[in-house]
């Protein structure tokens, strides 16, 4: 079985943004399990990381937190994406194409025939 993987900078919003954009509203502890759902297991979150993250999002107000009721009954705190949290959202993943799409090329690279 790999190693499972740490979560590479500049990531981690963009996954928080793009699993609210999917799904909904979500409690932190939802958002955490879908994103080790969506990497098949090779990603954990520890909460250290998850909360700061979504602190960071509210203050830059790309996502907007309300108390609500979780599944269980419990008082949880829900996350949604906000208006500028898409527009966000957009602007980053086209970014991060990009990127990919420059790191492929150079994957692609053959050595030159002498």
């Amino acid at each position: 079985m790999a190693a499972k993987l740490d979560v590479q900078p500049g990531t981690l919003a963009l996954m928080i943004l793009k699993t609210l954009d999917v799904l909904g509203p979500l409690h932190g502890y939802g958002i955490a399990r879908r994103i080790e759902e969506t990497s098949r297991g090779q990603l954990t979150l520890n909460y250290g990381t998850l909360y700061p993250a979504l602190l960071k999002l509210e203050q830059e107000g790309f996502v907007a937190a309300s108390w609500g009721q979780s599944e269980n009954n419990r008082r949880a705190k829900f996350y949604a994406l906000t208006p500028a949290g898409r527009r966000a959202l957009a602007r980053e993943a086209q970014e991060w194409q990009r990127t990919s799409d420059l790191i492929a090329a150079f994957f692609a690279l053959k050595p030159e025939a002498s």
